[in-house]
């Protein structure tokens, strides 16, 4: 079989710097850590095959074997015969065949709503967030309306055995054609970086319709369990397809690709958003900004001032008391549930060909 054209690295895609400490650990120190899941006494009974496992989980982080089990790309990708990693092509089949019902005409309108408090009765706070209580107030518009919904509760990263998003690796900043779509950075089973929820996030986001993210306010930033998915996210806004094309990571090629001229496909574009942030003291509004403003970057339309809402909870009251005080906050349920018709509406303007003033406007300047 032929070879596929690849570009030939110039000079400036061979700069590619190397500067940083080999972050290998050594046997007792990886033993240590895989052994560290095993604390629990009841394992005890168990020491021989630990050790059994110790030993082969050892030979794949010295070997590097991130993705164990492979198959041929097929004859869709640049390269046909590259061994690409069954995960990543089992998640992009899905995610391929969510964008195709997302674009079919006569599909139910898809509204996917974030959850975005790691809090819940399920773990240490051992209550229920005012984030969830929010969310049900549009979620119930959204349904009474016909509306299939998609719950996505990142409180799971804290409360659910085996929940978890990898952070991202940032391949962006060495050349955009390295950040695969969806992200191929994870599962890692050589590193032990598996399972990865975000092959999962990555399907619903792409079966959407609209987007409603409810979210509060930590340290005048969204939510660790928010920013993880965001950054994962970044594979959305002009993500490679296509691992073939970069050999899986090589940084030379995709600064090739990058340098030769990449289109930045944005593969979210066009769905509509809604947010909603809620605070206790300082920060909504920084925080709903910096939310649109990422959701309006990968190319989401804004479904309007009613979808977009931040307010205070018991400003500077105390925390005990917190849900006691949105007991009292009907006005604050029902701009909720404006967000979810404001929402809705914009999601029907998109399904009849009424899209936003400038959407078809070409950028002349490319991220």
């Amino acid at each position: 079989m032929p070879q596929p054209s690849l570009p030939e690295p110039g000079p400036q895609a061979r700069d590619v710097r190397r500067l940083q400490p080999d972050p290998l650990v050594d046997r007792p120190t990886f033993v240590a850590r895989y052994r560290a899941r095993c604390f629990d006494p009841a394992f005890d009974v168990a020491e021989s095959e630990i050790d059994r496992l110790v030993d082969i989980a050892w030979q794949g982080y010295i070997e590097g074997r991130k993705t164990p089990r492979t198959m041929k790309a097929g004859p869709e990708f640049a390269d046909p015969d590259y061994d690409l990693a069954v995960e990543w092509k089992a998640n992009r089949d899905a995610v391929l065949a969510a964008q195709a019902r997302q674009r079919d005409a006569d599909a139910p309108r898809r509204i996917l709503l974030v959850c975005a408090s790691p809090r819940s009765e399920h773990t240490c706070p051992g209550e229920s967030s005012k984030t969830w209580r929010l969310l049900e107030a549009a979620h119930g518009v959204l349904e009474e309306a016909g509306a299939d919904c998609d719950v996505l509760e990142l409180n799971r990263l804290t409360s659910e055995y085996g929940r978890q998003i990898h952070p991202c690796k940032a391949c962006v900043s060495t050349a955009m054609p390295l950040c695969h779509w969806p992200c191929s950075c994870y599962p890692n089973h050589g590193l032990g970086q598996a399972p990865d929820w975000m092959a999962e996030i990555y399907v619903q986001w792409a079966a959407a319709h609209g987007v409603l993210i409810v979210t509060p306010v930590h340290w005048n930033h969204v939510p660790s369990v928010l920013k993880l998915m965001m950054d994962r996210l970044v594979c959305a806004d002009g993500g490679n397809p296509d691992p073939t094309r970069t050999q899986g990571k090589k940084p030379d090629l995709a600064k090739q690709i990058e340098l030769d001229g990449w289109d930045y496909p944005q593969h979210l574009a066009g769905r509509a958003f809604g947010v909603i942030v809620h605070g206790d003291a300082e920060g909504t509004r920084a925080v709903r900004h910096a939310l649109t403003d990422w959701l309006q970057g990968m190319g989401l339309v804004d479904a309007g001032y009613a979808a977009q809402l931040d307010r205070y909870i018991g400003y500077y009251q105390p925390y005990a008391t917190s849900h006691r005080a949105l007991d009292a906050e009907d006005a604050l349920f029902e701009e909720a549930r404006n967000v979810a018709r404001a929402l809705l509406e914009r999601v029907e303007q998109s399904r009849r060909g009424q899209a936003e003033a400038g959407a078809d406007l070409e950028a002349p300047r490319k991220k």
